[in-house]
């Protein structure tokens, strides 16, 4: 099992600009692993990369999972998008019946990609790194309480890569984002979100580490 590096726990208190909010939930999902959480309708949630350079993959699945088959879909989004340049505030990623799923509310890093597969057991083992945690497992295991089985469950699903910089990287590096970068989305179906803290960390990628990030769940939507 290759070893990952992942930076220490912190406190980190809840955003200024949200902490009177009644309801308001936060999960800080350790550097290389994952989280899955339900949001409903009417809702929003915020991404926060902590520590700067953190790659967060975002999947989801319309609710009742699996029995829906409806999930967030990328290739569907950049059509609906018209190309693969990330979302703007007030765009829509859709799912795979080609109906909204989140708005896109606030964004600070401007940087994500849509075209990636989310890193699995074998992108690893062909870099000589057997047992290296993957976002596909991640996100596998921390859906299981849903039902999920394999990881191959979750790389029929592309995600959104929040914060990657990609295919833009002579533009910025790979990883760009800022401690304290947010993303933000209003939910406009009942859905079950699976995130992966990154945990590629080979050749200096991410300042060498994957680090926390944190979920806020519970949020009023921004208008």
């Amino acid at each position: 099992m290759t070893k990952l590096h992942y930076a220490p726990s912190s406190q980190i208190s809840v955003p200024a600009d949200i902490a009177m909010d009644a309801g308001v939930h936060k999960h800080i999902v350790p550097g290389g692993h994952g989280h899955a959480f339900e949001v409903q309708k009417g809702t929003s949630f915020r991404i926060v990369d902590l520590h700067g350079l953190q790659i967060v993959d975002m999947m989801a699945w319309v609710l009742p999972y699996p029995s829906s088959l409806e999930h967030l879909s990328m290739s569907y989004t950049r059509y609906s998008l018209n190309g693969s340049a990330p979302p703007a505030v007030g765009d829509y990623l859709v799912t795979n019946k080609q109906e909204p799923i989140f708005k896109l509310t606030a964004d600070v890093c401007h940087t994500h990609d849509m075209t990636f597969m989310a890193c699995n057991p074998a992108f690893y083992a062909e870099k000589g790194l057997v047992g290296h945690r993957s976002c596909a497992e991640n996100i596998a295991e921390a859906m299981r309480p849903w039902g999920m089985r394999s990881y191959l469950e979750a790389t029929a699903v592309d995600p959104f890569n929040v914060f990657q910089n990609t295919p833009d990287m002579t533009l910025k590096d790979l990883g760009c984002s800022r401690a304290g970068d947010y993303v933000e989305f209003e939910v406009l179906k009942d859905a079950v979100v699976g995130v992966s803290s990154c945990p590629y960390d080979v050749d200096g990628f991410g300042g060498g580490q994957a680090t926390e990030v944190a979920v806020l769940t519970g949020l009023k939507p921004s208008r």
